[in-house]
């Protein structure tokens, strides 16, 4: 990827001319004569501009786009998808100012004619653009970083490296040799008598400025060089990966069936940082909000009356909010319908037979699991998902991982209101059954395994549903 200035200027550059030229072909005699065609748009089809008309018509649009880009001209790796979904939505930004310009007794300079020419284009080769400028082809080899905690794992895999590499990241205490110990204190001193140098590589800073080095390298892998692997600085050495679009390998004494391939040889091993490949991905996210969406709406009648009996019970309020663990340790709030009295609310899980602080409204809600229906607003902002591990409240996160060491490697997929733990009611009161659910989902996630899930879940709260109204 281009970086600094360069991007910056090609960036605009790109937009502007692509802007133009779309204009100028959609105020063309062709196009006009296609647009008179067909139904409805035709009624819209004048006689295309020319002269100063068109001039003052391409600059409006090229200045309006150009504006609406501005938080792409940042020179920051993104996913090819993240880099798509942004960009068009930029353009659907630009849309409406162009229309809102229009509405203020501007339609005779910019007609609504132009503006449904020129959006599917825009829709198009502005998203094109920024991908290509994005990762365009060099001659280059690839770019490689090793980030860690420990110098020693440091040093071992930079040997195992077969590419040049630009440097490594480590925090400075791990660099000092009073906090070290046996091997890797040796190594410390060795650094530290060396100028901060590992087997002739340059620290390019601590742990903190991974996002900083990725842009300013145009890091193309990082190898990750981490004494525990189920730590937070593991994670978040794996989000700033994901996040940039940067590839993630690890030693193959540090895998684990869940986090790579089995089909991988070799030393070195690469990160499923995001499993799902591109058709997954869009029917994931696609089937999310529409499910979300459908929910929501058909339920309403459904959140009405829930809203007036929580009222009706004791009063208080009728959403509960709680921030909940996301992907690689990122966190949001969920929100529920409250099926508890707020006081006296502990991180230790206790099941739901046992617990005294349900309400009368709550006990049904919960056995119907339609407290459950606000998290539909948290699928639909892309929050959650409809299928992955139950988001965990992130005060009990703490508590769990200290039972379970591999708890962190739910943390690769996004959370769900159901999944493979939640539809066999593998429950955080038993947190290793639930963690084997939870990887082994992690393990096989598909679109077609998602919607066997979610088939399964229906037809359990379906039946959840009818034993709880036979009663």
């Amino acid at each position: 990827m281009l970086s600094g200035w360069r991007y910056r200027l090609e960036s605009v550059a790109g937009v502007a001319a692509l802007t133009a030229v779309a204009v100028a072909v959609a105020n063309s005699a062709v196009t006009h004569a296609i647009l008179g065609r067909l139904p409805l748009v035709g009624r819209l089809a004048a006689d295309a501009p020319m002269g100063a008309e068109l001039v003052f018509e391409i600059a409006t649009t090229v200045v309006v786009v150009t504006a609406a880009f501005v938080p792409l001209y940042k020179p920051r790796p993104r996913r090819i998808l993240d880099t798509i979904a942004l960009a068009q939505k930029r353009v659907m930004v630009a849309m409406f100012a162009l229309a809102a310009v229009g509405y203020f007794d501007y339609t005779y300079r910019l007609p609504r004619t132009t503006l449904i020419a020129v959006t599917p284009v825009l829709l198009v080769v502005l998203p094109a653009w920024f991908v290509w400028i994005r990762r365009r082809p060099t001659a280059e080899a690839d770019r490689v970083i090793v980030v860690g905690d420990d110098p020693a794992e440091i040093e071992r895999l930079a040997a195992d490296v077969d590419v040049p590499l630009l440097g490594y990241l480590c925090p400075t205490s791990s660099l000092d040799p009073a906090t070290g110990s046996g091997e890797s204190s040796a190594v410390a001193t060795a650094v530290a008598d060396g100028g901060d140098r590992i087997r002739g590589l340059d620290r390019l800073g601590g742990l903190s400025r991974i996002e900083d080095v990725l842009v300013e390298y145009d890091v193309d892998t990082a190898v990750l060089a981490f004494e525990h692997t189920d730590r937070a600085e593991f994670f978040g050495a794996l989000d700033a990966c994901y996040e940039h679009g940067v590839a993630a390998k690890v030693h193959r004494e540090h895998a684990d069936r869940v986090l790579t391939d089995d089909d991988d040889v070799g030393t070195l091993v690469d990160v499923d940082v995001e499993p799902w490949d591109v058709q997954d991905h869009v029917l994931k996210r696609g089937f999310d909000v529409a499910f979300s969406l459908f929910g929501l709406l058909a339920l309403s009648p459904v959140i009405a009356a829930i809203t007036a009996a929580i009222k009706l019970d004791d009063g208080g309020s009728i959403l509960y909010s709680q921030e909940r663990t996301a992907v690689f340790g990122e966190t949001f709030d969920v929100y529920k319908f409250r099926s508890m009295v707020p006081e006296g609310e502990s991180v230790e899980p206790v099941d739901d037979e046992a617990n005294d602080r349900i309400t009368r409204v709550g006990k049904v809600l919960r056995q119907t699991h339609l407290d459950e229906i606000p998290q539909l607003w948290s699928i639909l902002v892309g929050d959650m998902s409809v299928v992955g591990p139950r988001a965990v409240w992130t005060d009990e996160e703490s508590l769990l991982e200290a039972q379970e060491q591999s708890w962190r490697k739910r943390w690769f997929v996004k959370p769900g209101l159901t999944g493979l733990a939640q539809v066999n009611d593998a429950k955080s009161t038993d947190p290793e059954e639930k963690l084997r659910y939870d990887l082994q989902y992690v393990k096989r996630q598909s679109f077609s395994y998602d919607m066997k899930l979610v088939t399964r879940q229906i037809w359990k709260v379906g039946a959840d549903v009818v034993e709880t109204v036979w009663k």
